[in-house]
């Protein structure tokens, strides 16, 4: 949001300064006594060019990312953890392949992965908000839709919200602007969220506009609902904005970009997940002596059904086809839960990635069965398979009451309001920012 860029800035310097200390101080550690500044200097020169980088990466990671802070969906510590990880090992990389600075910084970079975090966490969780830049300014909310609501839901419970909402107006008001002027006068807010999908609100605006001169501003609640939750009201959804918001292409070199990036993930994740297979083969057959392996059938890019392979986690393979009852017949094995808590089943997709069915970021891949029921139930649904289904994304990162084994309507609206906020916004920054949060949440085995 527009109202955190103080923070940001503050927030990027404040980086930069322990990133530089924390050297300092990794030098000092490693010696038991002060780094001379010819020692100091040697160090910083390289290390300038990857704080770049690491900044690079806290960004992805979402670590500048207003959403957090709003909904606080996850702990920084966890978050900074994983990303100073990936940034040591994105710095020893830089050292073995070019070595031209000199330096062999081997053992200086396990000191400053823990040095580092623990300075870092100290700026960020206790010394940036003593700095008064995260102030809670007043905000009035002219609309009154379930959506809205649920907005200011958040900004009420959001700990360190970026605005405390002061008055809610309803449209339905006789004399709307007088409302709000009644609202200004009472409460001198600094943000006015408005509803202008509500035709009422947006017949108002002209008498309300004139509030910029007093620099009040405005903000759209739809977009601003994207911003903090991750996804698209539903209610807004129309062929109208579909034209606006959706495509099947996106900016100039994304979808090579992309591919090139599923290719080396499937690569890389592939080959290290054939160390896995063995014990899980061996599990399976000692568990119920079923197949190793199934294929299911899954619906692809513009509608094409493809084949994806998995490791049995269940006693059988229906299809997809849940029958009558709207749910599987099926039980999942007790080596089967394992590998699902584990996310090992899903090891044999890397192949179906290497071979293009499958991205690493986008829509869960549905069966065509469930598609052919919500396709009729569901606004709209068919377009989340403008693109390839992928391993991860934004539903599956955000939303955990995805439906598994059954039909379930209105869980998968709320996926689809996910899916869409992606292909709306898809580019490769976000891309790796859910591959980021994907890693992190397989690691510290929490939500995103």
């Amino acid at each position: 949001m527009t109202i955190f860029r103080p923070r940001t800035t503050v927030l990027f310097l404040g980086d930069i300064c322990f990133f530089s200390f924390s050297l300092w101080f990794s030098l000092f550690v490693r010696a038991f006594e002060p780094p001379s500044w010819g020692l100091f200097e040697a160090h910083l020169v390289p290390f300038s060019l990857l704080f770049v980088v690491w900044v690079i990466i806290f960004f992805i990671a979402g670590l500048y990312e207003s959403r957090s802070i709003v909904l606080a969906r996850r702990a920084i510590s966890d978050t900074l953890l994983i990303s100073q990880t990936i940034n040591v090992a994105i710095a020893a990389l830089f050292f073995f392949f070019v070595p031209i600075y000199g330096i062999a910084p081997k053992t200086i970079l396990f000191i400053y992965l823990a040095i580092s975090f623990l300075f870092v966490l100290f700026w960020r969780a206790f010394l940036f908000p003593l700095l008064g830049l995260q102030k809670t300014d007043n905000a009035i909310v002219l609309g009154h839709s379930t959506e809205l609501q649920e907005l200011v839901q958040a900004l009420r419970s959001a700990p360190r919200a970026p605005a405390r909402v002061v008055a809610m107006i309803d449209p339905n008001e006789p004399h709307l602007p007088e409302a709000v002027d009644n609202a200004v006068r009472r409460y001198t807010p600094r943000f006015i969220i408005a509803d202008f999908g509500d035709v009422r609100v947006s017949n108002a605006f002209p008498e309300l506009y004139n509030y910029l001169l007093q620099g009040i501003r405005f903000f759209d609640a739809a977009t601003l609902y994207e911003d903090v939750f991750g996804r698209v009201p539903l209610p807004q959804l129309s062929e109208q904005w579909l034209a606006r918001n959706i495509s099947i292409y996106a900016h100039t070199g994304y979808d090579f970009l992309k591919r090139l990036l599923d290719i080396t993930i499937a690569l890389v994740g592939g080959t290290i997940s054939l160390a896995f297979y063995p014990f899980i083969i061996l599990a399976i057959k000692l568990d119920d002596q079923g197949p190793i392996f199934v294929g299911l059938e899954r619906v692809g890019k513009a509608g094409k059904v493809i084949h994806i392979y998995k490791f049995r986690s269940m006693n059988g393979n229906d299809g997809g086809n849940y029958g009558p009852g709207g749910s599987t017949k099926l039980r999942v094995t007790k080596v089967g839960a394992f590998l699902r808590r584990a996310r090992l089943d899903e090891l044999p997709q890397f192949w179906n990635m290497l071979k293009g069915d499958l991205s690493f970021i986008g829509p869960r891949p549905e069966t065509p069965a469930l598609v052919a029921v919500y396709e009729k139930e569901i606004p709209f649904y068919g377009v989340r398979h403008l693109i390839k289904p992928g391993l991860s994304g934004s539903a599956q990162l955000y939303y955990h009451a995805d439906p598994h084994g059954t039909t379930d309507v209105s869980a998968t609206k709320m996926k689809l309001s996910y899916d869409l906020f992606y292909l709306k916004h898809r580019s490769l920054t976000l891309d790796l920012s859910i591959t980021i949060k994907t890693i992190r949440r397989i690691l510290m085995r929490t939500n995103a």
